[in-house]
């Protein structure tokens, strides 16, 4: 017997990877109906076409449904996956442009553009987990795939919600190193320990075996030029940190670059690739992802995502990074603090596996950015601008009072339509 699957944010370019995905594993997770959720009826049309030519082409027996109605996507839905944008890449843009012109990090999941998106988005996917609650199916989950992750998770953990966190990172970096060591990825397990977007990998074990060490020790310049950090800095940690975390090792650096226009925002790039995506899905012979998406970024999305789903359907135990609880997998952390770890995936949810204790300099960072994070997560859900203010003080990437102050007074100005709860 199959599913209800609800897509929350189904107009997103991303769509066909996941249909992609659920299309890939029908054999072990059918999917009776899939409904994708979106208020811009244009883009849910043009995305919608495209998936089901895809679900036509692989022979899906399914009903797939195109809907504006939150009530409608998720009544009796099993799975709500929510990769939703509140305020779309003209919001992103903002998220990356402000901060700057202030001394900080522009990015949209990191610093204070993750701070604003966090304020944006937390208050409508907690609208969202409660609607399905009301209307979902028993036991179902919500799974968010939407940025700042592992903030959202925390927010929807902390309310009750019967939720996961994802994110392709980890599949991206499990993917690199089977294609590295001519493997099937399913040979290697990575432990990745952090948060989600401030985590690091301590481990690659390729059947067992942890080459990790012997990649140190050979290839230090290589996993130098894939991070964009030092290899003096790598070697030092004996880890393999994320990508997101040079916007805390290589601040000043990153900003002065984004102040030069040397590095420019990734939302005006990637408006012009969404762009010529739509367009080339409103092709009505195409019945498959085009080339092009590779290029808006998410790679493996439709893989983790999919996984994760059908791990849960299924009760089969597989190990996968997600966002959960931690339960006590990281010491030195909460165990109700919300983590990026490997954890167990069987019918009842995630079981995050323990791991040993950070070096002290990793703790005591990851502890720094949970404390902004819950702040955040506050001030999103009461609109109290004076804990809005201790939150951006808290985060890593704000230096000072000063900047935190006249920062914070431009963000609720940029983003005043999309954060009605300041506005009373």
């Amino acid at each position: 017997m199959g599913v209800k699957v609800a897509v929350v944010g189904g107009g997103s370019t991303y769509t066909p990877e996941l249909v992609e995905g659920f299309v890939r594993r029908a054999e072990r997770f059918p999917v009776d109906e899939l409904v994708l959720l979106d208020p811009d009826a244009e883009r849910l049309q043009v995305v919608g076409g495209l998936a089901g030519r895809m679900l036509d082409h692989a022979g899906y027996g399914g009903n797939l449904r195109l809907t504006a109605d939150p009530d409608e996507a998720t009544d009796g839905a099993s799975f709500v996956i929510v990769q939703l944008r509140v305020g779309g890449q003209a919001a992103r843009l903002l998220d990356e442009t402000i901060p700057p012109r202030f001394g900080c990090v522009g990015q949209e999941t990191t610093g204070p553009g993750g701070f604003a998106k966090g304020l944006r988005t937390i208050p409508v996917v907690l609208d969202l987990a409660e609607r399905m609650e009301r209307r979902g199916a028993p036991e179902a989950w919500l799974i968010d795939f939407t940025n700042p992750t592992g903030m959202v998770t925390q927010a929807l953990l902390d309310e009750g919600h019967r939720a996961l966190g994802l994110c392709n990172v980890a599949i991206n970096v499990q993917r690199r190193f089977a294609e590295r060591f001519g493997v099937d990825p399913e040979h290697v397990e990575l432990e990745q320990v952090g948060l989600n977007h401030l985590s690091w990998v301590r481990k690659v074990k390729v059947d067992g075996d942890d080459r990790l060490p012997g990649l140190l020790e050979r290839e230090l310049d290589d996993l130098a030029a894939e991070t964009h950090l030092s290899a003096e800095l790598i070697g030092a940690i004996r880890a393999i940190p994320s990508y997101y975390l040079r916007y805390y090792y290589m601040t000043g650096e990153i900003v002065e670059a984004q102040r030069s226009g040397s590095e420019p925002s990734r939302a005006a790039e990637v408006m012009d690739i969404e762009s010529g995506l739509l367009e080339l899905y409103r092709d009505p012979t195409l019945a498959e992802k085009p080339e092009l998406l590779e290029r808006r970024g998410g790679a493996y999305y439709s893989e983790a995502a999919a996984q994760l789903v059908a791990s849960l359907a299924s009760g089969t135990g597989d190990v996968q990074v997600v966002n959960v609880r931690n339960d006590g997998a990281i010491p030195g952390l909460r165990d109700d603090d919300v983590v990026e770890v490997a954890a167990t995936i069987d019918g009842d949810g995630a079981h995050p596996m323990r791991v040993e204790p950070l070096s002290e300099d990793m703790l005591a960072l990851v502890q720094h950015a949970k404390a902004y994070e819950r702040l955040t997560i506050a001030a999103a859900t009461s609109g109290d601008r004076s804990v809005a203010l201790r939150a951006l003080l808290a985060n890593p990437l704000v230096p000072d009072y000063p900047t935190a102050s006249v920062l914070l007074g431009a963000i609720m100005e940029a983003n005043r339509e999309h954060l009605p709860r300041f506005r009373t």
